[in-house]
């Protein structure tokens, strides 16, 4: 049974893996049994973390990305394909976002939220199932929703935006590519401490309202998500595509 979940040999590329949730998931992934490959806008967060996979015995390769950039993603693309590097797993991590009322976003702030999370998502996704597609292998793509994926949050009309994005692009890639064996899911973490939430957490009127509304009392541990991404990832979850899972305390059922 353990071999279900067993990751040897397998190969998977991160994005924003260089700190907060993309990191915890790598390291997840690499205690499994995973090689990795990061990419981050920061060489000195990549060289940390790869530091860590390393010592767990496994091999790690990391890469400077922008994925708001569509010609830097096909770029990385190029490099993995020189190095004989072909990831089996998928991992759309990066993230942004900036709290702000809805009369007041701009387009700049608009369009860096969607092509971050949303459009770069999409693109690095089809990179890698143009690959395994051309090689006729298993792959699995794993993207990061939200609670907004479902619900909407005031001051956080792009970011909603562009993860109920996730949410619909998680359902047509998977009903397209199911056929090339490539499975598409999507995670969505509730509310867990990052650099990305911090503002939140600084308000304890915040933190006690939002504690109130969540059945199990409590937020969300890095440590909380291991077992949903090696799962997705695995041979445990062959016949699952197109699902969103919410890891929330229950949030999302009691609302």
């Amino acid at each position: 049974m353990n071999n279900l979940f067993n990751l040897k040999g397998k190969l998977a590329l991160i994005t924003g893996s260089g700190r907060g949730i993309g990191k915890s998931l790598s390291l997840a992934l690499a205690n499994a049994g995973c090689d990795i490959i990061l990419t981050s806008r920061s060489i000195n967060e990549l060289e940390k973390v790869k530091s860590e996979i390393v010592s767990l015995g496994r091999k790690c390769h990391f890469f400077i990305l922008d994925v708001k950039n569509v010609e830097g993603i096909k770029n990385l693309y190029s490099k993995l394909e020189q190095l004989s590097l072909y990831p089996d797993i998928l991992v759309n991590n990066a993230g942004t976002e900036e709290v702000r009322p809805s009369k007041d976003v701009d387009e700049e702030l608009w369009d860096k939220i969607l092509d971050t999370n949303l459009k770069g998502a999409f693109f690095i996704s089809q990179c890698f199932a143009t690959q395994l597609i051309v090689q006729k292998k298993y792959g699995s793509i794993i993207n990061l929703g939200s609670l907004s994926s479902s619900i909407g949050i005031p001051t956080a009309v792009a970011y909603t935006s562009s993860k109920a994005g996730i949410l619909g692009m998680t359902q047509a890639l998977s009903a397209e590519w199911a056929s090339d064996k490539i499975r598409v899911n999507a995670i969505a973490p509730g509310y867990f401490r990052t650099d990305l939430t911090e503002v939140f957490y600084k308000d304890q009127n915040w933190q006690k309202s939002m504690l109130n509304k969540i059945p199990m009392k409590r937020f969300g541990k890095m440590e909380d998500l291991d077992g949903i991404i090696i799962f997705l990832a695995s041979n445990a979850s062959s016949y699952i595509t197109g699902q969103i899972f919410y890891v929330d305390g229950g949030f999302i059922s009691s609302i």
